[in-house]
């Protein structure tokens, strides 16, 4: 019986340290939209941002540019994040689910899935459901990029 205690108790450190600690602090938007957190860059995990070229909020001062979802998040990040590494990337950054107004009492705001809301965002096929669901919901309203129209080359 003791084996089999010792034995959990192996598995349960061990997938903890495989998923990394979690990163609760201050977090700044970059301009390709990830995250700069205790001076790691975290890619948020499930999406991906397509390209859709770059703006400038020009209200704010100094004035801030960068793609859609770099705004939106930037607009979304004011200040204390809690993200939860997935994966390590190649370059040493991580992929984590990441929220804004997590408190003991409240999930707080998943910010992939604020970009899948707002259309700034593709769902990855390894996403969760929920994120999925959301990217149908933005393109069937005609949000963020699926609210922009691509021109095609017809053949005479």
């Amino acid at each position: 019986m003791n084996v089999k205690i010792l034995l959990l108790c192996c598995l349960l450190i061990l997938c903890s340290a495989a998923s990394g600690r979690a990163l609760h602090s201050y977090a700044l938007v970059q301009d390709d939209a990830t995250l700069l957190i205790e001076g790691k860059r975290v890619h948020l995990h499930g999406i991906h941002l397509p390209d859709s070229g770059r703006r400038c909020r020009t209200q704010i001062r100094p004035a801030r540019c960068g793609s859609n979802a770099a705004l939106a998040l930037d607009f979304r990040v004011q200040g204390f994040v809690h993200c939860f590494p997935q994966t390590r990337n190649a370059d040493r950054s991580l992929n984590a689910v990441c929220y804004v107004n997590r408190s003991a009492f409240d999930e707080g705001e998943d910010l992939a899935a604020h970009l899948l809301r707002l259309g700034w965002a593709l769902a990855l096929p390894e996403a969760p459901f929920e994120y999925h669901a959301l990217e149908r919901m933005a393109r069937h309203n005609s949000l963020g990029i699926w609210g922009t129209r691509v021109d095609s080359v017809s053949s005479p």
